[in-house]
């Protein structure tokens, strides 16, 4: 009897806690805000994918420059209105230079330090630290690898003897990108496509798709953080980071002995450790595509982090972590996109021809030649942004002013997150009439002017953007080129349209994505 009492009495406590007494810091502050609890039971008893859900609660209230909102039971200001996002995100970036994180420094001592996970002063010296590995001279030096693995990828399927090659485009994307990573940023070649039971592939793939186990320990520490930390858990199995860690050291070890130098990422940091990797005065202006973020003065900064074998294997793994699912699931939707809409193929299949004709090779120069390409990209990086929501923390109080009759200016309090609905205003039809259509004509020349700042951001916004653009569409329109120049891609009877989005955290199909690859057929 005692027994359930105090079961009672803790569980009156937690439903205080997370459901009360958060309700209450919205009502303090007068501002318009939705329920825990309504909100809760509807994302947990909804059939919607968190993409959808972020999409519908952008669209419910279209009159508002934000909302309280609550992620898991955590308050959560999300902001709509596209000044306001910019002065968080850049005019007052000071006050909200933080991420949401989930890994924890004293528990995951590799991936809680990772670039996207570090905070404050630390994540500015970082980020200094890295970005001259990520400007257009480093990404065309390390062009040839991506080439090579799409040539790769491409070849493994025209070698077959079918004309008309039935594949899951998730899976196989995934696989294009554990290798672009595999080779550009720890210096292994794996060819995934042939052999599938590489470490590499099968250690990653445990962090990009976590087992119900992590998955349970996610949510532990979302909904009971201080749990999680008295337990000192860590989310992965130490054998993962492990593996990593002793790849990395070995690289390293290996190629200070017999002198190898390789432009791909372990060698910047290398360079960066000795203190080698500057920064230049080149100009970088998009010039990867339109979707390219702009280095702000924090990451142009002298600032500099002394990097130990620790910190190198944290900066190497999380090139993994944000590039494996999110570049392998735009690529697949792309495919998707493509094989239903034949005329947006054809017309893409006629520059590529036009740009590469006889060439076996496709040069940087050219890729970059290619502005249907980068238009076709961007409108899929507008439909299915993988980062769909940003998340802000704010670092010490800030006011907001009231702008319309119906708020009041109140002060957002230290440690409070901000949401900001990337998903939303990208198909918000002020911004992109008829948004459901897509539509790469959207980013022509002429088109791309009337483009409202700030309504694209694929990438985020701010300093706190991502700081791997670059890479993202070299390395998608490399293998789209490769793969386009010699397939047809085809819709199957296992194809389904429209795609069903899964309900997970990360963007991705329910179902996969069945498409078919035909061999092309020239005139001669």
């Amino acid at each position: 009897m005692t027994l359930v009492l105090i079961v009672i009495l803790l569980l009156m406590v937690w439903i205080y806690l997370n459901f009360v007494k958060p309700a209450a810091y919205w009502n303090e502050r007068r501002v318009f805000h939705v329920t825990p609890g309504r909100k809760f039971l509807k994302e947990f008893f909804s059939r919607k994918s968190i993409f959808e859900l972020s999409l519908d609660a952008y669209r419910n209230f279209p009159s508002r420059r934000f909302y309280g909102s609550y992620q898991i039971f955590k308050p959560c200001l999300v902001v709509t209105d596209l000044d306001l996002i910019k002065q968080i995100t850049v005019k007052d970036f000071d006050h909200f230079t933080d991420h949401f994180t989930f890994f924890d420094q004293k528990t995951d001592p590799i991936l809680g330090q990772n670039l996207f996970e570090l905070k404050g002063e630390r994540w500015k010296d970082m980020r200094s630290t890295l970005s001259p590995a990520f400007t257009s001279s480093k990404m065309k030096g390390m062009y040839p690898f991506i080439q090579e693995t799409a040539r790769k990828f491409t070849d493994h399927f025209y070698q077959l003897p079918e004309d008309i090659i039935e594949m899951d485009m998730k899976t196989a994307f995934s696989k294009f990108t554990n290798d672009i990573i595999a080779t550009c940023a720890f210096g292994i070649e794996c060819d995934t496509l042939k052999n599938e039971s590489n470490d590499f592939f099968a250690l990653g793939s445990q962090i990009a798709n976590p087992a119900s186990g992590t998955r349970l320990k996610l949510l532990l520490k979302l909904m009971f953080p201080r749990f999680y930390e008295v337990f000192n858990m860590s989310l992965f199995p130490l054998n993962i980071t492990n593996f990593f860690q002793n790849l990395v050291k070995t690289n390293i070890e290996y190629r200070e002995k017999n002198n190898v130098i390789r432009p791909d990422m372990i060698q910047l940091l290398m360079e960066a450790k000795r203190g080698r990797l500057k920064h230049s005065d080149e100009n970088t202006d998009q010039d990867t595509g339109f979707a390219t973020v702009e280095e702000s003065s924090v990451g142009k900064s002298l600032r500099q982090i002394e990097l130990t074998d620790e910190l190198m294997t944290a900066q190497a793994l999380v090139f993994f972590i944000a590039g494996f699912d999110t570049s392998s699931t735009v690529l697949s939707f792309l495919a998707h996109q493509l094989a239903i809409d034949q005329d947006v193929q054809k017309k893409l299949q006629t520059e590529i021809d036009d740009v590469i004709k006889s060439q076996e090779s496709v040069s940087y120069e050219d890729l970059l030649k290619m502005k249907y390409l980068d238009q076709v990209i961007s409108e899929i990086l507008r439909r299915y942004p993988p980062g769909y929501t940003l998340t802000r923390v704010c670092v010490k109080d800030y006011k907001i002013e009231a702008a319309k009759r119906s708020e009041k200016t109140f002060v957002l309090k230290k440690g409070t997150i901000v949401s900001l609905p990337i998903i939303g205003i990208h198909m918000d039809p002020i911004f992109f009439p008829n948004p459901e259509k897509f539509d790469p004509e959207r980013f022509n020349e002429e088109n791309r002017a009337h483009i409202v700042p700030g309504s694209f951001m694929p990438f985020g916004s701010g300093p706190r953007n991502c700081i791997g653009s670059r890479f993202a569409l070299l390395e998608c329109k490399s293998v789209i080129v490769s793969l386009l120049s010699k397939f047809d891609i085809l819709p199957n009877e296992r194809t389904r349209i429209p795609l069903r989005l899964a309900k997970k955290i990360m963007l991705s199909s329910k179902d996969g994505v069945c498409l078919s690859l035909r061999r092309r057929k020239f005139d001669n």
